[in-house]
């Protein structure tokens, strides 16, 4: 797990506290912020994702010698 996976996950936990605090308080930006924090956290987690899937890809290639 890379450090996007990592802040990802806990903007869009964040974003769903925000959320459902703007939820119980009745206050509609909050829970607008809330929503935007984790649509921004699921993009991050998932642009880690492609970083590991790139990062497996070379070692990949690496230990076959290159000769991909």
């Amino acid at each position: 797990m890379n450090k996007n996976q990592v802040h990802g996950a806990v903007k869009d936990l964040a974003g769903k506290v925000q959320e459902e605090a703007g939820k119980l308080v009745g206050n509609k930006t909050q829970e607008a912020k809330g929503l935007q924090k984790q649509v921004a956290g699921k993009a991050e987690v998932h642009l880690g994702d492609v970083k590991e899937a790139v990062k497996d890809a070379k070692e990949t290639v690496k230990s076959a010698g290159g000769k991909l």
